[in-house]
């Protein structure tokens, strides 16, 4: 009687089951740097070493939001569209300054910015590349003087309804930004053949 009053042991409830890790896909474009680019910039540069060749480290977007400074919702319309755009929460700016001609303060929020790394740098250029200079009025390529000397790239948007996870309808006011490719790239040349590469539109020069 008494091994008739055991308890039954429980069924595994299925929320206690450990649950898989989900395996992200590569990014397309970080796939095709390490398969066809990588390969290709040896050949080009004339160097065996693949830690020599040069990589896209960082992707940084920048929004300075002026409006801000006399209206508090800007800055919010700015971070929520940041982070639509980027698929990552954005950091807050902050003036290190005050002046007076444009009522600064010291220490006001003046801007956001995201920085992106690995997976989120390859998506992000992804469909910059692809999806949203092609939406850009009257496109005809990237300015290719826009390096720094060291290898990096600045490009400005005007609009940032060019990018196709915006809701033209949510946002109440123009605001443009500024996409800085950091690469470590010896000098421009380098950096040039390898945005070229992962497909950047550059116009001859």
């Amino acid at each position: 009687m008494a091994a008739d009053k055991a308890k039954k042991p429980k069924k595994a409830d299925k929320a206690d089951k450990p649950q898989e890790p989900q395996v992200v896909p590569m990014p397309r474009l970080q796939e095709k740097y390490a398969k066809e680019i990588l390969p290709g910039l040896a050949g080009k540069l004339g160097r065996k070493n693949p830690m020599s060749l040069p990589r896209l480290e960082k992707i940084v977007v920048n929004m300075g939001v002026g409006k801000a400074i006399g209206e508090k919702k800007y800055m919010e319309e700015a971070v929520e569209a940041l982070k639509q755009i980027t698929g990552q929460m954005p950091v807050i700016t902050h003036s290190r300054k005050s002046i007076a001609n444009f009522k600064l303060r010291e220490g006001m929020a003046i801007g956001c910015k995201v920085t992106l790394r690995k997976k989120r740098m390859y998506e992000f250029l992804d469909r910059l590349i692809s999806l949203t200079l092609p939406r850009v009025r009257d496109f005809r390529g990237l300015s290719p003087k826009a390096f720094d000397g060291r290898g990096n790239y600045n490009l400005g948007l005007n609009e940032l309804l060019v990018f196709p996870e915006i809701n033209p309808d949510k946002f109440s006011f123009a605001q443009g930004m500024n996409v800085t490719l950091v690469t470590s790239a010896e000098n421009d040349d380098e950096a040039r053949t390898l945005l070229k590469e992962f497909g950047m539109p550059l116009r001859a020069t």
